[in-house]
């Protein structure tokens, strides 16, 4: 199977379970929630796969696409290197003509101890270039980051669909 074909894969299932019966027999979209693991590097790859889809499925237009993907990416590789791994949650939002996509990443890891350093571009506590969370808070319209020490880290991140 190619990446194509996984990428489709993920985005058939991930469309199929978001829309509903309606009575009359009409379909109606309804909220795409999934939780995935991030423990290992295939997991990474997964979880790129599974956030393009909800993309697809919110209406984003490529270059949008390329940054939630890539958003999604940088925050789920903190957690499976930073915070010893977790899970991202991605949810499709509609508020009426507005479509967005939600990204909840969480970890149990030891927390960041400064998150203005955290978001400064160069800061890092391991060996990348520090670009990552910085990174991805520019890629999203609103983000946030509920952190302690010893007690883990989620970060919320929502794009929304301007088109």
């Amino acid at each position: 199977m190619t990446l194509y074909d996984e990428e489709f894969s993920a985005r058939r299932r991930l469309t199929l379970r978001g829309h509903a019966s309606a009575p009359g027999g009409t379909r109606t979209a309804q909220p795409v929630h999934a939780t995935h693991a991030v423990r290992s590097e295939q997991d990474l790859l997964s979880v790129r796969h599974a956030v393009r889809a909800a993309t697809v499925e919110a209406g984003f237009a490529l270059v949008d696409q390329t940054r939630i993907v890539t958003a999604a990416s940088e925050l789920a590789r903190n957690a499976y290197v930073h915070g010893g791994g977790g899970s991202l949650t991605i949810e499709v939002l509609g508020h009426g003509p507005r479509r967005g996509v939600r990204l909840t990443v969480r970890d149990q890891g030891p927390g960041i101890p400064d998150v203005d350093k955290a978001l400064t571009d160069g800061w890092t506590t391991g060996s990348g270039l520090g670009h990552g969370l910085g990174g991805a808070r520019r890629l999203m319209h609103e983000f946030t980051i509920d952190t302690a020490v010893d007690r883990g880290t989620t970060v919320t991140a929502i794009r929304w669909n301007d088109r």
